[in-house]
């Protein structure tokens, strides 16, 4: 940090600077992105989509035991991005917290009272100094379920929560909401397979590259099957070779634009 009108003050959590920021508060925002991992999640016409990163940081690691995401009860679930020890501490009290509303009313708690939940006690972390804001995106999460309208809920480390269309987290967080308003600006009709394909491309776009079915992620929740589900990897390769062939030829297509232009402005 450097020194001046900002000196002393991302020392103490609970001490505003002279400008209004909480610098824990930021770094903890910064934090997410050690991970090294960007997620992202879409809503179809009748499905919800969230598609993530699998990173496997040691050949000695079971990958089977490397995940993001995770179910809180049978139809809602999150993708976590950040710091995986604190996922896992929010994950298991947004567990606790739904379990405890079913025992005491009868019935599953609702998307929006989990997210709220979850985005007050974070929220709580940012005004003790003897805590700490957690380094998670609780897109950090995605919460996804049907309710009447498909959507994703999504709280940071200052506990703010709310409902996206499409969102995404990471370390190209910002570059992925730019594409994602510009593929959804045309308010598109997407299928179950449709949305899939469209959030895998969205990701293999954001990161250059061409993900084998062990590289990612997918989770989904559908009108005809209401729960939250994740794909194999063979679900996972059948959506695959669609997405290529279409991220190849615009690929070779903008190779070819950029080759032409080149030429013209020689010529000239």
């Amino acid at each position: 940090m450097a020194r001046g009108s900002s000196a002393g003050y991302d020392r103490q959590l609970t001490v505003f600077s002279p400008e209004g920021r909480l610098y824990q508060v930021e770094y903890a925002f910064k934090a997410i992105n050690t991970a090294k991992n960007t997620s992202l999640a879409l809503r179809g016409d009748d499905c919800c989509v969230a598609v993530t990163q699998k990173k496997v940081p040691d050949k000695l690691l079971v990958s089977d035991t490397i995940t993001h995401m995770f179910k809180i009860t049978q139809t809602v679930g999150c993708v976590m991005t950040g710091l995986t020890a604190d996922a896992r501490l929010q994950v298991k009290r947004a567990r606790y917290e739904a379990a405890e509303f079913k025992y005491k009313f009868g019935y599953d708690m609702p998307i929006d009272q989990i997210a709220k939940r979850v985005a007050d006690l974070a929220q709580i972390n940012t005004q003790e100094a003897g805590l700490r804001p957690l380094g998670t995106f609780f897109e950090e999460p995605f919460f996804l379920r049907y309710v009447r309208t498909w959507f994703s809920k999504t709280c940071d480390p200052a506990g703010f929560y709310a409902g996206y269309k499409a969102v995404a987290a990471g370390t190209k967080m910002i570059e992925a909401h730019n594409l994602l308003e510009k593929r959804l600006k045309k308010n598109i009709t997407l299928d179950y397979d449709g949305t899939v394909q469209e959030a895998i491309s969205c990701l293999s776009t954001l990161m250059s590259m061409d993900f084998k079915p062990s590289e990612i992620e997918v989770a989904v929740v559908t009108k005809d099957y209401p729960k939250f589900c994740l794909l194999s990897e063979e679900e996972i390769d059948r959506s695959l070779p669609q997405v290529f062939s279409l991220f190849t030829f615009g690929r070779s297509l903008f190779a070819y634009l950029g080759s032409h232009l080149t030429a013209i402005a020689e010529k000239d």
